[in-house]
């Protein structure tokens, strides 16, 4: 207990007020001395004089206080002094302290790294100034929030409630800066992106609207801080430099300031560009096509005054007048205003009940850390019953006592705090700089700022305060003459069943708490490994994806599809390789997809009120079914005949043949049409499976061959039994052969699902977590409740023995209780832990409380918590010798 004694020394060197004391202690000493004096003089001896001085003069103690709390100023040395007492009762009880700063140090410490969390990813704004104002658009009827380009600029132009409208997307090209090319990730923004938001540079200027002037008229870079840091070292010369992006020359004219890293929560960019040469930075063109939203969001600060409502009022306006303008390419009708970087995202809503959830349950392991203590705490109370009835005897007050326990308690809480606080501090900063997608830059927003410090010191004052309320009941109601003569606080008024019936209550509480955290946690194990072994309608294992584009090397749109059918050809011919497909920009489950409005083909007015239904869209070649093992259900596959001079082909899945067709029989040999009014006829059904996310609903999905609907960034799917790394090396191999400046990218699929099963994956480690230290908690509480009922009933236990009781009943009677206890504290936290799972099905697919397995391990869990738990003091119950304890009586 080396840290309780160094604090005990360093406060004990300061001694506030020390003067005061000695002068009341010197004034005390003299009156007794006075008194003695008198008395000596009558006859008495020297001895008999002072003791008997003593005695006429009365509680030595009680004057001291009284003339302590007589001195208002003396406060803080009291408080020193209680201080000072705690350290030397924690020194003298090194086990205890150790087991209530170690409990308090976790439970804090997982509050303290939940609430960061919550604090970084809901509560504080993005780190730009007026960030309170600042709102996202989205639409209404919608659960995204992606603009087209045309849209944006009415929208901007047109509204009064705004200051300005800023819109930006991301994106990823190739930067040749004269060394070796890379594929850094951009922000392509509006020209007023940076003075709306009112950024300024930390090196050199930022683009401002003033710099378009149509399209491809600002071939601007600003760079990211952390980025020019990495890359170009932290040059300030190159600021004026000209790179390449996408062949096409860029001048970097600045750096942003530190702080800001884009309006995007987890993503930081590389760079900026402006949005105005769209088509050089991303080598595409339809950046004024009205029907593709593929601005990724519209920001902007609301006017002095504007409430949101207003703000809505009047977008809605607007939308409304596009509609009637655009009926064809425009279905906006009504918009909202969020949050932005994540509440206009898809997840939003899930991750923000998912956090709250999981600061309610760190919430409750601090309730059941300070139920724990608070049990020991009582306790340690009634062990020390005869000391504090001998200071009540000698005139110390009932408030004195209850003031010196409290600081012991709030001590402990600090010491605990602390730790916890110094641990949680650093695992935040590791998962601040986590890149849990190594191919994407981002980052997890918990780096802990003041608002996590001050919670931290709330949380232990308010913990130490009331786990050492506790005993205060039987402190008041202590007779210490009672005491002094049975020497145990319970023979005093207040008896020990009500404080016992008590401490009942915070057992089943702590019990309960631990049996919610332990279903969470085996539900959201069993949701895991479900999901892992669930039918996508596809399968990952034993396929590696090769990332390439072409355009970014400099190939044209007429040279791509035969270089893409090419590598599908050079990759077939690797040994050991069973079959190759590819696949456009975006596969099943990979953050992102590609989605189009489709119609029946009786619908002539293609209006997006008139949509069927909206499918998923994959360009696929021929041998992809095969490659990602999809089943194909009905007709026939894709062939390399389906080219463009072919009639439009496509394969679909069950749920978009029950969209448009009513059923699965009816839809091959049908057609339907996109909305460029494209007639596609159906040759073939596949399997339904997940595309965005896990826990989405049966969605609609398309597979159009690539030769009819060019992609220039795709996936190859190569499966194969071979080792992935020597796979790999065999494929750039061959890659290489076919253009060695070619970027390539090569992972296994199972790898490029993390992103999917990321927040199941987060959620079973979070829960399993505090499942763990609900666990140990439960334990402590139940080992110090069984531990103190078997040391109150020893005597009673020896006489039980002495009269011939049987093992088992002397632990019915020592144990009854603590197991009674357990039982239902565990049937209620399994009720709640039932209950609260449901939340889970949100983020964790497949999440279940309704599976005999997790019923099942809750029971065992929980009955092999309670054996550890009442092991030791079992062993003590049934090792008692009536002997040895009658004959101390």
């Amino acid at each position: 207990m080396r840290l309780f004694a160094w604090l005990q020394s360093l406060i004990s060197s300061i001694k506030p007020g020390s003067g005061a004391d000695r002068e009341m202690e010197e004034e005390l000493r003299s009156h007794i001395a006075h008194r003695a004096d008198d008395l000596e003089r009558s006859g008495l001896s020297r001895r008999e004089a002072e003791r008997r001085a003593r005695v006429e003069f009365g509680g030595y103690t009680k004057y001291t206080e009284q003339g302590h709390e007589a001195l208002s100023s003396q406060f803080g040395e009291t408080l020193w002094q209680d201080v000072r007492i705690s350290c030397r009762k924690l020194r003298g009880s090194p086990g205890f302290a150790v087991a209530a700063v170690a409990t308090l140090a976790f439970a804090i410490g997982a509050n303290a790294v939940v609430f960061s969390i919550l604090n970084g990813i809901v509560l504080r704004p993005l780190h730009v100034p007026d960030a309170e104002s600042l709102y996202a658009l989205q639409r209404g009827d919608k659960t995204y929030i992606l603009q087209s380009y045309p849209d944006y600029l009415d929208l901007r132009d047109r509204n009064r409630t705004f200051d300005g409208l800023v819109a930006y997307t991301i994106g990823q090209d190739a930067l040749d800066d004269g060394g070796t090319p890379t594929t850094p990730w951009l922000f392509e923004v509006s020209g007023n992106y940076f003075d709306e938001l009112r950024i300024q540079p930390y090196l050199g200027r930022v683009f401002h609207s003033s710099d378009e002037h149509g399209p491809n008229s600002a071939p601007y870079i600003v760079l990211a801080y952390d980025y020019w840091h990495s890359h170009f070292q932290e040059d300030r010369g190159v600021v004026g430099r000209v790179v390449r992006l996408h062949k096409h020359p860029f001048t970097i004219i600045g750096v942003a300031a530190p702080e800001f890293r884009g309006t995007l929560l987890f993503f930081r960019p590389d760079f900026f560009v402006p949005i105005v040469n769209h088509e050089e930075a991303a080598g595409v063109s339809g950046m004024e096509d009205r029907g593709n939203r593929w601005v990724f969001e519209v920001n902007g600060h609301l006017k002095p005054g504007v409430t949101p409502a207003q703000a809505t009022a009047d977008l809605n306006s607007i939308g409304a007048a596009l509609n009637k303008a655009y009926p064809k390419e425009d279905d906006q009708k009504t918009f909202a205003l969020v949050r932005p970087a994540l509440h206009g995202n898809f997840f939003a809503p899930a991750i923000d009940a998912f956090l709250g959830g999981l600061m309610l349950l760190a919430g409750l392991i601090l309730l059941a850390a300070c139920a724990n203590l608070g049990s020991l705490f009582a306790a340690r109370a009634a062990d020390r019953g005869r000391e504090i009835a001998l200071r009540m005897a000698l005139g110390a007050k009932r408030g004195r006592i209850l003031r010196q326990l409290l600081t012991e308690a709030v001590l402990i809480s600090l010491i605990g705090g602390a730790l916890g606080l110094s641990g949680s501090v650093a695992l935040l900063r590791a998962l601040s700089m986590w890149q849990p997608f190594p191919r994407f830059p981002i980052r997890v927003p918990v780096d802990p700022d003041w608002h996590v410090y001050a919670v931290a010191l709330l949380l232990s004052l308010l913990s130490g305060l009331l786990f050492g309320a506790v005993p205060i009941k039987q402190i008041l109601r202590t007779d210490p003459y009672g005491v002094i003569k049975s020497g145990s606080m319970g023979v005093g008024a207040g008896g020990m069943g009500r404080r016992i019936a008590f401490r009942d209550v915070l057992l089943v509480v702590q019990i309960a708490i631990c049996g919610l955290l332990v279903t969470s946690s085996l539900v959201a194990v069993r949701g895991l490994m479900r999901s892992m072994h669930s039918n996508f309608g596809f399968d990952p294992r034993n396929a590696l994806l090769v990332n390439t584009d072409p355009a970014i090397s400099g190939y044209g749109d007429k040279e791509i599809p035969a270089l893409q059918k090419r590598m599908v050809e050079t990759l077939e011919s690797i040994p050991g390789v069973q079959s190759v497909g590819m696949v456009g920009k975006f596969q099943p489950l990979t953050m992102g997809g590609t989605t189009g409005m489709v119609f029946t083909d009786k619908t002539a007015d293609l209006l997006p009120a008139n949509a069927a239904t909206i499918a998923y869209q994959y360009n696929v070649t021929p041998e992809y079914l095969r490659a990602a093992s999809t089943g194909l259900l009905a007709g026939r596959s894709l062939l390399w005949q389906d080219d463009a001079k072919s009639p439009r082909v496509a394969l679909v899945n069950r749920e978009f043949a029950r969209s448009i067709f009513g059923s699965v029989t009816n839809a091959i040999g049908g057609h339907f049409k996109l909305k460029d009014g494209t007639r596609i006829e159906v040759v073939g059904i596949v399997e339904d499976g997940k595309y965005f996310n896990l826990a989405e609903d049966p969605q609609a999905a398309m597979f159009l061959p690539i030769q009819q609907f060019p992609s220039d960034e795709t996936w190859m799917v190569v499966r194969s039994d071979r080792d992935p790394q020597a796979l790999s090396a065999a494929i750039r191999e061959r890659l290489r052969v076919i253009d060695s400046g070619l970027p390539v990218d090569i992972q296994p699929w199972s790898q490029e699902l993390g992103g999917a099963l990321f927040a199941s994956r987060v959620a079973t480690v979070s829960l399993g977590v505090l499942g763990g230290m609900g666990a140990m908690l439960a334990i402590t509480g139940i080992f110090g409740m069984a531990a103190y009922s078997v040391s109150k009933r020893l005597r009673e236990m020896g006489i039980r023995i002495a009269l011939g009781a049987q093992r088992m009943e002397v632990l019915q009677a020592a144990l009854g209780r603590p197991l009674k206890l357990l039982l239902l504290g565990s049937s209620a936290g399994l009720a709640m832990g039932l209950f609260g799972a449901k939340v889970l099905g949100y983020i964790v697919y497949q999440a279940t409380p309704r599976d005999p397995l997790v019923l099942g391990g809750v029971v065992v869990a929980m009955l092999v918590l309670g054996i550890v738990a009442i092991w030791i003091p079992a062993q003590r119950a049934l090792s008692v010798n009536p002997l040895i304890l009658l004959r101390e009586e």
